[in-house]
């Protein structure tokens, strides 16, 4: 059974490779069922690792981080020039003892207690971030407030020169009534 879901994977990394170019991102998280892989690409060359998906990302990139470190001090100046596959085989050797390092129970631990402390920072950070955005959501409630208190405040403007207007006109219409009255009453009375 697993070897034939290996078969399946190395299927799936060879048409990954095959789809990578100057254009894809240089670091990369690509789900593959209840696996995941992992690459980085750097200076021409990319490396990739298959991991089960509980398996802490930072840690996939830290493995990806050193192989792509000795593999660049020890070949640089030799990946221009390749011409065959396999070219750089002994290299395996490398690759075995790193990822036997990053698989040993003493050092899984402590990688273990490290990502620990990273989901801690994160989930910090995840609160933080759950905190500047009910401000920006009570900032928000604050500004469409004001909006509001500011089209209230032009509608009672306007209002109130309205009914200033109509109170001046009563006075005026009062003021003109009493003076038609008051002259007929001079005109018809005393005359």
């Amino acid at each position: 059974q697993f070897g034939r879901n290996l078969t399946e994977y190395q299927t799936k990394a060879k048409q990954l490779f095959r789809k990578l170019n100057e254009q894809s991102p240089s670091r990369c998280t690509l789900e593959a069922g209840p696996m995941v892989f992992h690459y980085l690409i750097e200076k021409g060359v990319c490396y990739l690792v298959l991991c089960e998906a509980a398996f802490p990302k930072k840690l996939a990139f830290s493995y990806l981080d050193d192989l792509h470190t000795e593999f660049h001090e020890l070949y640089h100046k030799k990946v221009a020039t390749v011409s065959r596959p396999y070219s750089f085989i002994e290299f395996d050797t490398f690759i075995q003892k790193t990822k036997k390092s990053y698989v040993d129970s003493r050092a899984r631990r402590n990688l273990t207690s490290i990502n620990s402390e990273l989901q801690d920072v994160q989930r910090i950070m995840v609160t933080n971030i759950e905190e500047v955005l009910q401000r920006g959501e009570a900032l928000s409630a604050l500004d469409t407030k004001a909006s509001n208190l500011s089209s209230l405040s032009k509608k009672y403007r306007q209002d109130a020169k309205y009914l200033n207007m109509r109170s001046t006109y009563a006075k005026v219409a009062a003021v003109a009534v009493f003076s038609i009255m008051f002259i007929l009453y001079v005109r018809f009375w005393w005359l």
